[in-house]
């Protein structure tokens, strides 16, 4: 199977959100003096960074973005979805010759393959973007999960534009 080159484009979005996800979790990781991640405890804030909108907490997410659906029992099932939405977006890309839609798939590519990285080595997913303090948005994420959220946005709005710019009486355009 030949790959079109915009595919390239999703996979290099992909592998950017993979590097920055990883990289931001390492230097977050690195903070405490501790010998393993284990040993930092769930809550742990790690800084106050624009107190007191923003602050650096160590939570270990079980569930998904943002903590939905947590609990832990889950860790290898959900590692498993990843891969398939990865993969299936993977050969979406193949088909795709929109660039919003290319880089909504690299965006929620990269995210869900940068949350998989943390399950098979941790058990949980490490979130420390912590805004809870604001009342306005109780949750605690990483870059996988707010690049997973644009991609999402990004899909959404390109499935939106793509009906309107579709000639009256046209069949839609296949992806």
């Amino acid at each position: 199977m030949r790959i079109p080159r915009i595919a390239y484009a999703a996979y290099g979005f992909a592998l950017l959100i993979v590097v920055l996800d990883q990289l931001t979790k390492a230097w977050i990781l690195s903070l405490p003096d501790v010998a393993s991640v284990h040993q930092i405890p769930p809550g742990y804030v790690f800084t106050e960074v624009l107190p007191p909108i923003l602050r650096f907490t160590f939570v270990q997410n079980t569930g998904v973005s943002f903590g939905l659906f947590g609990g832990g029992g889950a860790r290898w099932g959900l590692t498993i979805f990843s891969l398939i939405v990865s993969a299936g977006l993977a050969w979406w890309a193949t088909r795709s010759d929109r660039r919003l839609l290319i880089g909504a798939i690299g965006l929620v590519m990269g995210g869900a393959l940068g949350n998989v990285i943390d399950r098979v080595r941790f058990g949980y997913v490490v979130d420390f973007i912590d805004f809870s303090r604001t009342g306005v948005f109780p949750w605690v994420f990483n870059v996988a999960d707010s690049a997973i959220t644009v991609g999402v946005v990004l899909l959404i709005l390109d499935s939106l534009l793509s009906e309107r710019t579709a000639p009256v009486g046209a069949a839609p355009e296949k992806s």
